[in-house]
C-alpha cells in the first residue's frame, strides 16, 4: 500500500468482536487473564494497550521502521531515547535545536553524566572534529527548530556510523510524509506527535520508531519502565488525526510556500527561512532528500524588539502561541517562548536572535493569512 492509504488502514483492526471499521478506544487499566498465566496478549496498559498498539503499528508502517513506541509527549520520546545511554557517553547534537531538547539534554548531562557538543553539523569538519572514542550518537534536527536549517542525513548518518555511533533524527517537522529518515541511513527516528502526525493541537503525544527490532525491543522495555506510555484516548485522536496527514500536508506546504514568497517580498521583513524558497542555502538538499518543504516559516522583522512586539500583538488570524502542526496558523518568538531556556550564548551562536519571529502556517484560506501578516508589519 502506498503512504496515503497506509495512514487509513494500517494498525487499525484491533476489534474481533465487532468487527468497527475505527480502532476502539480500550480505556482500560488492566486486562483480564483467561488463565494462570495466560492472557490476550496484554496486561496492564502501561505495559501495552491494543488503542496504543495501533497508533505504533501505523507510525512504523509510515517511517519505514522494525517497530514503534507511543509515549505521552514528544518530550518523553526524547526521555525514552537518552536512556539508551549511559553515563559518560556522548551524543553530539545540533546546535540549533529545539529548546526543549537542549534544556533535556542539558539536564541528562549534569545530573546523569551524559557528555554533549552542540555542534553546527552542517559543517563537515566541524562534524567530523565533534566525533570522540565515547560518542555513541549523533542528534539530527532536520529541517531544524526555528531556523529550518537543513542537515544532509545520509551524509550525517555516514559519520556517525563511520564512528559507530547511533543516528537519530527528529522528524517532527516534515513528517513521514515529506521525508523518511530511514531511507537515508537513519537508526532512530522520534515525533511530537502533538505536531503534524496528530494536526489538530487538541491532544500531545510523541513516538520513537527504531529500524532494527532489538533497538524496538529495547525502547518498549524503557519506556514500560520509566512509565512513558501514552494514554489509549491520546492515541486515538492520533490514530485519528493521521489519517488526514497526506493531504493535510500538501495544504501546508501550499500556503506556507505563499506566505513565504510574500515575506521575501515585503519592506517590513529582513530575512526569510523557508526551505522551499529558491533562495534558501540548503534548497538543494531539501529537493533531494524531502517529498515536500513543510508547514513551517520563519522570518526576521526589520526594526527593533519594539517592531517585533507590535507585530506579536497585531496578528488576528495567526495565534500567539508556542505549538505547531495544527490546522490553524500559529505566530511566537522563539527567543522568548519555545527557547529561552536555551543558554544565550549557544542561541546567538546558532542565529536564534531576538527579531525572529516563527509560523506554523495553517489550513485557512492563504489570503487571509497575507492579509493577516501585511497589516500586523505595516501596524
Amino acid at each position: 500500500m502506498r503512504l496515503q492509504t497506509r495512514t487509513i488502514h494500517v494498525g487499525v483492526d484491533k476489534d474481533t468482536a465487532y468487527n468497527s471499521v475505527i480502532t476502539p478506544i480500550y480505556q482500560t487499566s488492566t486486562f483480564r487473564f483467561t488463565d494462570v498465566g495466560v492472557n490476550a496478549g496484554y496486561d496492564y496498559t502501561r505495559a501495552g494497550n491494543p488503542t496504543r498498539r495501533a497508533l505504533e503499528e501505523n507510525i512504523a508502517s509510515l517511517e519505514g521502521g522494525a517497530g514503534a513506541v507511543a509515549t505521552a509527549t514528544g518530550m518523553a520520546a526524547i526521555t525514552t531515547v537518552l536512556h539508551l545511554f549511559k553515563p559518560g557517553d556522548h551524543i553530539v547534537c545540533t546546535h540549533d535545536c529545539y529548546g526543549g531538547t537542549y534544556r533535556l539534554l542539558h539536564l541528562y548531562e549534569e545530573q546523569f553524566g551524559l557528555r554533549l557538543s552542540f555542534v553546527n553539523l552542517q559543517d563537515q569538519a566541524a562534524l567530523e572534529a565533534a566525533f570522540r572514542p565515547e560518542t555513541k550518537a549523533v542528534w539530527i534536527e532536520t529541517p531544524s527548530n526555528p531556523l529550518l536549517n537543513i542537515l544532509d542525513i545520509r551524509e550525517v548518518a555516514r559519520v556517525a556510523h563511520g564512528c559507530g555511533a547511533t543516528a537519530v533524527v527528529d522528524n517532527t517537522f516534515l513528517s513521514p510524509a515529506n521525508q523518511r529518515p530511514f531511507e537515508l541511513g537513519a537508526d532512530v527516528v522520534v515525533h511530537s506527535t502533538t505536531k503534524y502526525l496528530n494536526g489538530h493541537s487538541d491532544v500531545v503525544g510523541g513516538a520513537i520508531v527504531a529500524k532494527d527490532a532489538g533497538t524496538v525491543e529495547r525502547l518498549q522495555f524503557l519506556a514500560n519502565t520509566l512509565g512513558q506510555g501514552a494514554s489509549p484516548f491520546d492515541c486515538w485522536l492520533v490514530l485519528r488525526g493521521v489519517k488526514t496527514l497526506v493531504p493535510r500536508m500538501h495544504l501546508h506546504e501550499k500556503n506556507a510556500a505563499a506566505v513565504a514568497r510574500f515575506l521575501s517580498g515585503h519592506p517590513g521583513v529582513r530575512k526569510v527561512y523557508y526551505p522551499g524558497l529558491a533562495t534558501h542555502p540548503n534548497h538543494a538538499v531539501a529537493r533531494r532528500q524531502q517529498s515536500g518543504f513543510g508547514g513551517m516559516v520563519s522570518f526576521e522583522v526589520a526594526g527593533g524588539l519594539a517592531d517585533v512586539h507590535r507585530v506579536m500583538r497585531s496578528v488576528k488570524v495567526f495565534a500567539l502561541a508556542e505549538s505547531l502542526g495544527g490546522v490553524e496558523s500559529l505566530l511566537e518568538h522563539p527567543v522568548s517562548m519555545s527557547h529561552a531556556s536555551m543558554d544565550p550564548a549557544l542561541r546567538d551562536q546558532a542565529g536564534i536572535n531576538e527579531n525572529l519571529l516563527r509560523l506554523s502556517v495553517g489550513l485557512e484560506d492563504v489570503d487571509d493569512l497575507v492579509d493577516d501578516l501585511d497589516a500586523a508589519l505595516r501596524a
